[in-house]
């Protein structure tokens, strides 16, 4: 069974129409809904600024947004520490058996 449907998106004054898994729609509609809020305050902000290029800056904010998100959500530092500090209890117990 297919569980894609079509849905028309209107983002910057434009209708997309896009193929999503059903489940995904909700999501779909406010990450569009998001970037129409975005693009209109970099309209107002800028009122001089072409569609194409506050659609740009829209872009550009959100790409900036997921890579500072990812930042803070890299646990790989922690993992190490947790393994170096495993590494020498272990070894401290392994010393004192």
């Amino acid at each position: 069974m297919n569980d894609k449907i079509r849905i028309n998106l209107n983002m910057a004054g434009t209708t997309y129409p896009v193929f999503i898994r059903r489940e995904d729609e909700e999501i779909v509609r406010e990450a569009a809904k998001q970037v129409n809020i975005r693009f209109n305050q970099n309209r107002q902000a800028n009122p001089e600024l072409s569609p194409e290029k506050a659609i740009a800056i829209t872009a550009f904010e959100f790409a900036l947004q997921v890579l500072d998100q990812k930042d803070r959500n890299d646990t790989r530092p922690y993992t190490e520490k947790i393994r170096e500090l495993t590494e020498v209890l272990d070894n401290h117990f392994k010393e004192n058996e």
